[in-house]
């Protein structure tokens, strides 16, 4: 067996990994919730005083870099890699953030699970040795979501109530390979799970079954149980997916309701902002975790913390031609060090 896998898809860190700063960027509707005073820098324009909404979202994870350089005190050439993606075609997002800075730059396509992909892929490079500082970062737009995969926003479409509410956020996390406050114990890599889902205005459904897959996986390889965990995170599963989530667990015997929560769930509040079953996008665990959880960590309040990044990985053109949505999650085990 390789020699810091654990069971069948979980991996530990060679050497200790920290996540030592970060930073979050949020839009109005995001600032307007439960959590948007927790976020580093807001805007109530919507498109971030650029021309689109694409452009917008360029320079939301452009914001969030610069805010973790400032907070970190580290320069764009002190940076080994940065690990970024997004959910418009071909990443640009991500890309044209980081174009003409040097940066050394992989480019990551995970759907919502985006930002949980970047952290177990930055804490296999540090812990491996390959390189001291990195950068996870990912990012999403309402506007730019809904004009990709759904319908024009003049178009005034009818919401269904299964449907999320994208996010307009981008989270950064700076991974270093040290001993630190936060650290990443583990993680455990996601299979792409399809049950046959195709209504795409009901993707927390069709992600459940991959995050069922992955977190049962993640207690397998690690002989862990709900009860060594004080929250189990996922990234974006809204409140129709949170309960089929609880479902699949009580299905096996297995209670994990009271330690579960969802970035969607807790990023808007649903009743007054009329985002039907929460949140969703890049963006959404991206922020949550890149304010309320890692502060939460390092104040102590939480020890032990799963966070399961959920993605949705259709297309345009799968949804188009009445295809499936498989799925997939990735779980990260984050820890305050004792």
């Amino acid at each position: 067996m390789a020699q810091n896998k654990i069971g069948k898809r979980t991996f530990r860190p060679g050497e200790p990994v920290c996540i030592s700063h970060w930073a979050s960027v949020a839009g109005k509707k995001e600032l307007e919730g439960p959590l948007g005073h927790q976020f580093d820098r807001t805007s109530t324009d919507t498109k971030f005083g650029e021309k689109t909404w694409e452009q917008a979202e360029k320079r939301m994870q452009q914001l969030a870099l610069q805010t973790l350089l400032e907070k970190s005190q580290l320069k764009e050439t002190d940076l080994d890699v940065v690990y970024s993606g997004d959910l418009l075609n071909q990443c640009i997002g991500s890309s044209f953030t980081l174009r003409n800075t040097g940066i050394p730059h992989i480019g990551l396509y995970g759907a919502c699970s985006t930002m949980a992909e970047s952290l177990l892929l930055a804490a296999m490079t540090a812990g491996g040795g390959y390189a001291d500082h990195i950068v996870a970062m990912t990012s999403s737009h309402f506007a730019s979501s809904e004009r990709q995969y759904r319908f024009p926003l003049g178009y005034g479409g009818q919401r269904t109530p299964t449907a999320q509410w994208t996010v307009t956020g981008s989270g950064a996390a700076l991974i270093q390979r040290r001993t630190g406050k936060i650290e990443i114990t583990s993680a455990t890599l996601g299979t792409v799970t399809d049950l046959g889902i195709t209504d795409a205005a009901n993707m927390g459904c069709a992600m459940a079954p991959a995050a069922f897959d992955t977190i049962r996986t993640h207690f397998d390889d690690t002989h862990t149980a709900p009860e060594d965990f004080d929250l189990i995170v996922t990234g974006d599963l809204g409140s129709l997916g949170k309960e089929a989530l609880i479902y699949l667990f009580r299905r096996e015997g297995i209670c994990i309701g009271g330690k579960l929560t969802d970035c969607g769930t807790l990023v808007f509040d649903a009743p007054k902002q009329d985002v039907h079953a929460g949140g969703s996008g890049c963006g959404c665990s991206a922020i949550v975790l890149c304010s309320e959880l890692l502060s939460k960590l390092q104040s102590g309040k939480l020890k032990k913390i799963l966070f399961c990044g959920t993605g949705a990985l259709l297309s345009p053109t799968s949804t188009q031609q009445k295809l499936p949505i498989p799925g997939i999650c990735h779980g990260v085990c984050i820890e305050t060090r004792r």
